[in-house]
């Protein structure tokens, strides 16, 4: 239980730093403008995704909720690596968001693999 109120927490305070590095993404002219837009969406969706498993119908429910959500945490991954390598903000003020999407993935995937192992079909 304690690892789940962990990655619901850490999820939704990483949705809190997506949505105010996006709100500064949307006041400058450009491409960041248009990325912000990707960045939003796959960075608030982790932490709903886990919030929904918390609440899943089955096992297999609870898993699949923490698949969608580590392919979204993938994905912001992504978007941050695209914007770091681009210099659309400044590299140091992302890394840390950067390496907490990366913790992110390591925990949701670990939770996944624990359930499967202990729940085998």
């Amino acid at each position: 239980m304690s690892q789940q109120k962990d990655i619901t927490d850490r999820t939704f305070n990483f949705a809190v730093r997506i949505v105010n590095l996006c709100k500064v993404l949307d006041e400058k002219p450009g491409v960041g403008r248009v990325l912000y837009k990707q960045l939003i969406r796959s960075g608030t969706s982790i932490g709903a995704n886990v919030e929904e498993s918390q609440s899943a119908q089955s096992k297999a429910d609870f898993v699949h909720k923490l698949e969608i959500a580590l392919k979204e945490a993938r994905e912001t991954r992504y978007w941050l690596r695209i914007m770091i390598s681009t210099q659309i903000i400044e590299p140091s003020k992302l890394s840390s968001l950067l390496t907490e999407s990366e913790e992110l993935i390591k925990i949701i995937a670990s939770i996944i693999v624990k359930t499967k192992q202990n729940n085998p079909k």
